[in-house]
């Protein structure tokens, strides 16, 4: 039987969720593609027991999350039963609902009908009664957001989630979701947009200014940029990696000389600093406090304990974050 490290809570990092009573570690785990059939079951136990055993609290799916689709959630929910039962109240569960689940006009986007028929069924795979989040995980440009926010409402209504968030929403979008859920009565907990020192959106279009100003949570997806802020592609394309599969993320023609270079010279800026390009990568989205959380994935427990040793040094000079912008911005 699975025990957690008596110590889990020493190192790592918790975050207040914009106003909220809610705080998140600075890193937490994305269950994406590496939960699923297509790995070894043990192998996922293993990174989940890792994290927890760091203080890495917090578990983020969504209900396509896999392959397939709904396959990261039903290995979350065995671990639950095998590992977890007796820590579901250390842990926070986040899912979300936006994207293709299921075929049919009630099988994505945000109508009450689907996000609340996803959230049964996200319920049902990890065999849990509520969730800790629940989010709108796309804009959706047809339906009220009156009803979308609304059927947030209902979930925690329902006492089948805790708080809502939203992912992928602009600024504008954030702005006035919140202002509905508001007058509900239900706040707005957190925005999880794409974030990283080459994708600069959040920043660029004002979502975290008015995140700010909402006092609303933000936890970062893609801080690695699908593995491109990390060394694995510093001398070429493994044939294994990401980038050399028919990954819709990430390919080859992204990988150009002149990025190779840059992602170089960062690597440089990392080793200077006594890390790796990847803990720099998270440090990076981290620094200053701003954002709450940033997510992580994990092919193995041992990848996910390099990730977690970037809180270490969260803390950048003047000069390396100046190098850092002129290496970005060339």
């Amino acid at each position: 039987m699975y025990t957690a490290h008596p110590d889990r809570y020493a190192d790592m990092p918790y975050r207040r969720t914009g106003r909220s009573g809610l705080k998140l570690p600075a890193l937490s785990l994305g269950l994406w593609h590496n939960f699923g059939p297509g790995r070894a079951a043990e192998t996922q136990r293993a990174i989940l027991r890792r994290a927890f055993d760091l203080g890495v609290t917090h578990f983020d799916l969504a209900n396509n999350y896999g392959p397939p689709p709904g396959a990261a959630e039903t290995a979350l929910g065995e671990a639950l039963r095998t590992d977890f039962a007796r820590y579901r109240d250390e842990l926070v569960i986040s899912t979300k609902a936006g994207y293709l689940m299921w075929p049919g006009p009630y099988g994505e986007w945000g109508s009450r009908k689907y996000l609340l028929s996803s959230l049964d069924q996200s319920l049902t795979r990890m065999g849990v009664d509520y969730v800790d989040i629940f989010y709108s995980h796309r804009f959706d440009p047809e339906t009220p957001l009156e009803e979308t926010m609304g059927a947030l409402h209902s979930a925690v209504q329902q006492g089948k989630a805790l708080y809502v968030g939203v992912s992928n929403y602009s600024a504008e979008q954030t702005r006035e979701a919140a202002r509905i859920l508001g007058e509900l009565g239900t706040p707005l907990l957190i925005n999880q947009p794409r974030y990283s020192m080459l994708d600069r959106r959040p920043e660029d279009e004002g979502l975290m200014d008015a995140l700010d100003e909402l006092q609303v949570g933000s936890i970062a997806y893609s801080p690695l940029e699908q593995g491109l802020l990390t060394a694995r592609y510093l001398d070429g394309i493994p044939e294994d990696s990401r980038a050399a599969s028919d990954s819709p993320f990430l390919n080859t023609d992204a990988l150009t000389e002149e990025l190779v270079g840059r992602l170089r010279t960062l690597n440089e800026i990392a080793a200077s600093r006594g890390q790796t390009l990847a803990q720099m990568a998270l440090s990076w989205v981290l620094r200053g406090g701003r954002l709450t959380s940033a997510l992580v994935g994990a092919s193995s427990p041992e990848q996910l304990t390099d990730s977690v040793t970037a809180i270490r040094n969260l803390d950048f000079s003047d000069d390396e974050l100046s190098r850092i912008e002129a290496v970005v911005k060339q």
